[in-house]
Formats: structure tokens, C-alpha cells, sequence
């Protein structure tokens, strides 16, 4: 029997475009995008773009890539789009021209800004073209510009001035962009490239652009308005190690000649292939992984409750550390259940799990503040000459946890997600009360 080459192949997600076609809507992919991920051997699974699409996205799980592409103009309000200073007058005009691009789709913005981050926080390889680009950079943080005419061109010399969009030769038209170099895109064309200029002719289908790129991302191209036509960010560009994060504003799988598929250079597909090298390896790397995501234990009613408790203990523990308030005689029993739990569990031990499960040191502060947490739940100073991490106490963990029930484990669960989150929380307001301080 021939193996299921749905499950060996790595998975590429792929976010459909909504069209109008005899009054009914249809959702389509550009068949270039799905030929060259097939032909380099992934395997495309398309996301449809349909209402609430954007809440069931762990069901297309397990996601090895995403490749987000054409589209609508992304929703201004989502960006610092009050900073472009266009007039109402200057709005409707833009949305009279590029009608077919302004009728701005929230379901398409909420699926693919939540698959953007998702590749962020996982390092999921990500190759997004023209609107995909401009969703990467808004999903970490960057802006765009609402229309390059009003925002970059006018305020510009004529001779730096670039047409972005031609709807009279669409697919025909082509302007120069300067590569950047030492960058991958110079190495995709570099046989293509005069040493003196460092120029290649792209392909144009766009009104908007990046305006700020975000501060994770490096240029690798710009167009003679001044305007970042490919980006990356350096420390995820390892395609051998599964690691590719990657943006480009034109669209290199339709660079061809006219009347045949050949390519404009021989460097247009390269982006294509060494994506989905990144994805083939990242879906290797997953499966070689020994650490799995644990997923949510289904408990009895008396488990459950047991769980609540404990965890209503710990947020009153919270609230008593951050604010300094003294607590309220009333509500000294509740945390009973948080000190019970951490009776049968050595903080130690938790501190310990809670660190080999970020793969970071907990920080002296860090220790610090878990101490006077444990101290508030448990009203036990030891523990404060405890918390010291040595490779010993690492092995007692596992131990301890390899012992523990279901039951125990899922507290335990429960616990070191919110002391996660709680150190974050404190330490955010820590640090900006430092860069407050300094600012003064």
C-alpha cells in the first residue's frame, strides 16, 4: 500500500481571496502560489475566507508554514493610519480608484493577522506576498501607508516618482528596485545583478506600502521612491533549520515572460523554494521533537472545582503582592486551597518546571517576586532560603512529576501558566516604571 502522502508532506496554510462571481460569492487561490508549493513538495491547504473562520484556526492544525498573499487593503484602524494626515476629500478619491481594493474584508484581516502572529510566537516559517507582506509588518508592530500617490509621491521629485499600480498593463508592468546587499534576496539574483546598480525589474500591483517597518525586520529592497519592497528578519532566515520569516511587496511567481511560463530571472521562484525548504525541515524538526503541546485534560466536577479554587487562591495571592493592600480577614480561608496545594508540591520543584518549560534562567528578581508570591499563598518564610536552582533539584523535579496523577499534573498546569503570566505582568510594570524614571 502506497504511504498517505497527506500526512508525510509538510502543510502550508494558504488564505483564500473572496470574489463575486454570478451573484455568488466564490473563494479562490492563484494557481502559480499552489504550483511551486506542491512542485518543491508541501503540501497547500486552503484556509477559507468565510465567517469565523478566524476562531477555528486549531483545527488546521498541525500548521509546518503559511503563505499569505493578494488581497484587500488591510483595515486602517488596526495600524496608526491617523498619522497618514489624508483629508476626507483625499480618502474618497483613493477609494474611487482602487475601489476593487479598498472594500476592506475584517473576517480575511482576523484570520490572516492571527496566522501571522501565530508563526511569530512559533517560529513558523512565513513567506508573505504583496497584501501578505504588508499583514507581517503590521502584526509585528509596523504601519502602512493608505495610498503611496498622496503619502509618498507628491512630496518627492518627479524623476524619484513610481507608478505601483497600472490597471491598463496589470500584469505587463514593471519598475526598478534597488537590492540590498548581503540580504537573501541578493542571493537569489545575484547571477542577475550589475554590480554598479543593483537593480531588477518587479512586477506592481499595489496603492499601499510599508510605511514603518517594524523594528524586528531588515530591508532587502526599495523602490526609487524610497518605498521597502522585500524585508526579513535576520534571526529567523535559516531555511536548513526551518526557519524563514520573510515579506516581499511584488510578486515574483507571476515575473514571467510573455505567452510562457519562463521566468523573468532565473532568481524569481528561489523565494518559493527555500521557504518551503523551511517548512519541510521545521515539520521535521516538530516531529523529532520530544516535547509535545499538552492539551487540555477534560476533569470531573469535583476535580474541576478543586482546580477553580486553587487558582482563585493564587489570583488573591496576586492581588495582596501587587497592590500592598491588606487582605480581608473574610477572605483568609480561600487561600487555603493555594497553600494546601503547594504543600503537597514543593515550590522548588514548580520554579524549576516552570524555567526548563520557557528554556530560560528565572532572573534574580524573577526568584525574587515567585518567593514573596509563595510566601503570601503559603505564609511560610523557608521557602525563600529554597529557591535556589541546581542541576540536583532539576532531577528532583522530574521525579516528582513523573510520580504525580493526572489530577496533579493538571494543577500543576494550571499553576505555572499563571505564574507565568503573573511575572510577566509585574515585571512589564517594573521596567516601565525604570524607563519612566530614567525619562525624567
Amino acid at each position: 500500500m502506497s504511504p498517505d502522502l497527506s500526512v508525510i508532506l509538510p502543510r502550508v496554510l494558504i488564505v483564500s481571496r473572496r470574489s463575486l462571481r454570478k451573484n455568488k460569492f466564490v473563494d479562490f487561490v492563484g494557481e502559480y502560489h499552489l504550483d511551486l508549493i506542491v512542485g518543491y513538495g508541501a503540501v497547500p491547504v486552503i484556509v477559507p475566507r468565510v465567517s469565523g473562520v478566524h476562531m477555528l484556526l486549531d483545527s488546521f492544525e498541525p500548521i509546518h508554514g503559511v503563505l499569505l498573499c493578494e488581497g484587500e487593503d488591510i483595515d486602517p484602524s488596526l495600524y496608526e493610519a491617523e498619522t497618514s494626515n489624508l483629508s476626507l476629500e483625499e480618502l474618497e478619491e483613493i477609494r474611487r480608484i482602487h475601489a476593487s481594493d479598498t472594500a476592506i474584508d475584517r473576517e480575511k484581516d482576523s484570520i490572516e493577522l492571527r496566522l501571522a502572529k501565530l508563526c511569530l510566537e512559533r517560529n513558523i516559517p512565513y513567506l508573505g506576498i504583496c497584501r501578505g507582506s504588508q499583514v507581517l509588518n503590521v502584526a509585528s508592530g509596523g504601519t502602512l501607508y493608505q495610498d503611496i500617490e498622496k503619502e509618498v509621491s507628491k512630496k518627492i521629485q518627479e524623476s524619484q516618482r513610481v507608478n505601483h499600480m497600472d490597471y491598463d498593463n496589470y500584469d505587463g508592468h514593471r519598475h526598478v528596485v534597488k537590492v540590498v546587499e548581503n540580504t537573501p534576496l541578493h542571493d537569489w539574483f545575484r547571477d542577475s545583478l550589475e554590480e554598479d546598480k543593483m537593480e531588477i525589474l518587479v512586477n506592481s500591483y499595489h496603492h499601499q506600502g510599508v510605511n514603518r517597518l517594524a523594528q524586528r525586520f531588515v530591508p532587502m529592497a526599495f523602490a526609487p521612491d524610497g518605498l521597502i519592497e522585500g524585508f526579513y528578519d535576520p534571526d529567523a532566515c535559516n531555511p536548513e533549520e526551518g526557519k524563514f520569516i520573510m515579506g516581499l511587496q511584488f510578486h515574483p511567481e507571476r515575473m514571467r515572460q510573455d505567452d510562457t511560463d519562463k521566468f523573468d530571472y532565473p532568481g524569481c521562484p528561489r523565494a518559493y523554494q527555500e521557504f518551503v525548504k523551511a517548512v519541510i525541515a521545521y515539520q521535521k524538526k516538530l516531529n523529532s521533537s520530544t516535547t509535545s503541546v499538552p492539551r487540555p485534560l477534560k476533569l470531573d466536577q469535583a476535580t474541576e472545582r478543586k482546580r477553580k479554587n486553587i487558582i482563585r487562591s493564587f489570583f488573591l495571592a496576586r492581588n495582596i503582592y501587587t497592590t500592598g493592600q491588606r487582605m480581608n480577614p473574610s477572605k483568609e480561608s480561600e487561600l487555603q486551597a493555594g497553600a494546601e496545594f503547594l504543600e503537597a508540591f514543593d515550590l522548588v520543584s514548580l520554579m524549576i518546571i516552570l524555567s526548563m518549560q520557557s528554556n530560560t534562567a528565572l532572573s534574580l528578581q524573577q526568584e525574587n517576586r515567585l518567593k514573596q508570591m509563595g510566601a503570601t499563598v503559603r505564609n511560610a518564610g523557608s521557602y525563600i532560603e529554597r529557591l535556589k536552582m541546581n542541576e540536583e533539584r532539576e532531577d528532583l523535579a522530574k521525579n516528582v512529576m513523573g510520580k504525580m496523577s493526572v489530577e496533579q499534573l493538571s494543577d500543576m498546569l494550571s499553576f505555572y501558566h499563571m505564574m507565568g503570566q503573573i511575572c510577566s505582568e509585574v515585571l512589564d510594570r517594573k521596567l516601565n516604571g525604570i524607563v519612566h524614571g530614567i525619562g525624567s
